[in-house]
């Protein structure tokens, strides 16, 4: 079997148990309810959730079957190439949409291999982390030849996925006791995009992960993940890893740090992780809500006042995107960029 590369091992206190105590279970919400009209108990379900999990499941919710099963077949076929086929569209610091397979989360490689996709095409961003540089970039999509429909049903996928994360930032919104189209703004011109990710058996489960303990820095994640399971949550009430159950055609839903930014920490950006598995391959796909390059995210003025005082600084997302994606590609001596790094001090 070989020796397993340094670069993998987690440190002591981060391996995971390999087994699960009490998977007191994330919320399910049925957003059928939209349907019936009942969406006064359906936002004060979703509230609740993001309270107290930061993460929800979500059923009835509007993605047509068989555009998850084109997405998914097309993934495996993508992953299944020889490395040599998947490395020519290789993602790097000129090209951060594309393919990858030295992931690192907190200094430490992550057991998969990734294929990135932006929703909008060119993705607009701003050039440099530097604030007093108005220069912004283009960054194109590599497309893989193999498989051929491979462009026309991600398009397909993508385009659900996106009514899907619209229809929950309204009913978050609403949850915050803001209008329902609040939020909507910020998304004009968004930065989102689609992850593929394929995580390979892997022989030390007890001492790597597919992906390190980490939070999403975006405004919400909606994730697809087949049957193999292996995403754990850190819950709220004690701090305890939580396997999240794959339940057949549900997504998983996490608010993230510009939410919590935004609703001033009454919702918490959760961090959550991968386990790796050493018999069954796995494959899931997040997609990441991302905000436009030239929205400075701040607390809104509406969850503020002189009791509840703003606890973060503003801070320009494009400027922030850019600092993470510099560090992307260099495994970093600091810590990368975090929204704590703009909470005011209490002090």
């Amino acid at each position: 079997m070989g020796e397993i590369d340094p670069a993998f091992i987690q440190s002591i206190e981060h391996r995971p148990k390999l087994t699960v105590t009490d998977p007191g279970e994330i919320p399910v919400i049925d957003l059928s309810a939209l349907d019936s009209g009942a969406v006064d108990l359906l936002v004060a379900d979703i509230g609740k959730a993001c309270e107290e999990w930061g993460f929800f499941k979500v059923i009835n919710h509007g993605v047509p079957l068989e555009v998850v099963r084109r997405i998914e077949a097309a993934m495996k076929e993508f992953f299944d190439q020889s490395i040599d086929e998947k490395r020519k569209v290789k993602r790097d610091e000129a090209k951060p949409m594309g393919y990858h397979d030295s992931e690192h989360t907190k200094n430490v490689r992550d057991w998969k291999e990734v294929l990135d996709i932006a929703v909008e095409d060119p993705l607009v961003i701003s050039a440099s982390p530097d604030p007093q540089d108005q220069e912004l970039t283009k960054y194109y999509n590599q497309w893989p030849e193999y498989p051929p429909e491979f462009r026309k049903i991600l398009k397909e996928y993508a385009g659900e996925i996106e009514k899907l994360a619209f229809k929950l930032l309204e009913l978050i919104s609403l949850s915050l006791g803001l209008a329902r189209d609040r939020l909507i703004e910020f998304f004009q011109g968004q930065t989102s995009f689609i992850r593929l990710n394929h995580y390979p058996p892997c022989p030390w489960p007890e001492l790597a992960l597919g992906v390190g303990r980490h939070k999403d820095a975006g405004a919400l994640t909606v994730l697809f993940q087949d049957g193999v399971g292996g995403l754990e949550v850190r819950r709220k009430a004690d701090g305890e890893w939580v396997g999240v159950k794959p339940i057949p055609n549900a997504y998983i839903i996490n608010v993230g740090d510009i939410i919590q930014v935004w609703s001033n920490d009454k919702y918490e950006s959760v961090e959550h992780r991968v386990v790796a598995n050493s018999e069954k391959e796995r494959f899931s796909i997040p997609f990441f809500f991302f905000p436009a390059h030239h929205v400075n995210v701040k607390p809104l003025e509406e969850l503020t006042n002189e009791e509840n005082p703003p606890k973060f600084k503003e801070y320009n997302w494009g400027k922030f995107m850019a600092t993470r994606n510099r560090s992307d590609f260099k495994k970093q001596a600091v810590e990368n960029i975090q929204i704590h790094h703009f909470r005011v001090s209490e002090h």
